[in-house]
Order: structure tokens, then C-alpha cells, then sequence
């Protein structure tokens, strides 16, 4: 599926980490920065994951607003936190 995404190879191996680890969140679900960090082998590294989902090349197709902060809060968003709020909410996620 993300393996074979044309532009994916354009992404450093951090982010197409970060991009998979985002991909596998299924709807209704959520995830953390801090999960996905620790998920892909880097626990330290809460922070970088939350920038590699800020620069989602793939937004429509790799769901980043299904990553939040560890302490529930929404983090950011491309599209606003707004956006984020609907999606998860129209997902069956409340917030």
C-alpha cells in the first residue's frame, strides 16, 4: 500500500517510518507522538514525529489527524485544529 505511493521515496526514511506507522491507525482510532516515536524504534523522538506528520505529503490518504499529544490534548494540524476536531469527531472519536 505506502510502499508503493509514488513520492513516498521522496520522503527521508524517517518520515516514510513515521508515514507508515500513521497509516497502520485504523478510523475511530487515535494514536500518540509519543506511541508512534516509540513504535518506530526512536522513543525519544516525540517531537520529529510530530514534524514528519506536519510536513504529510499524502494528507488525504495517510490519516496524521489520527495523532495526537500524550496528554490527550489535539496537537496541530495542516488544515487547522478545527478540521482535526471534525474529523475525529465524524470518525467517532469525541473531543
Amino acid at each position: 500500500m505506502l510502499l508503493n505511493m509514488p513520492g513516498i521515496d521522496h520522503c527521508s526514511k524517517f518520515q516514510q517510518k513515521v508515514l507508515r506507522a500513521a497509516s497502520a491507525i485504523p478510523l475511530g482510532k487515535i494514536s500518540t507522538y509519543q506511541r508512534i516515536a516509540k513504535q518506530i524504534g526512536k522513543p525519544k523522538a516525540a517531537r520529529a514525529v510530530g514534524r514528519a506528520l506536519a510536513n504529510n505529503p499524502f494528507p488525504l490518504i495517510i490519516p496524521c489527524h489520527r495523532v495526537i499529544r500524550s496528554d490527550g490534548s489535539l496537537g496541530g494540524y495542516q488544515g487547522g485544529l478545527k478540521m482535526k476536531r471534525a474529523l475525529l469527531k465524524k470518525e467517532g472519536v469525541l473531543f
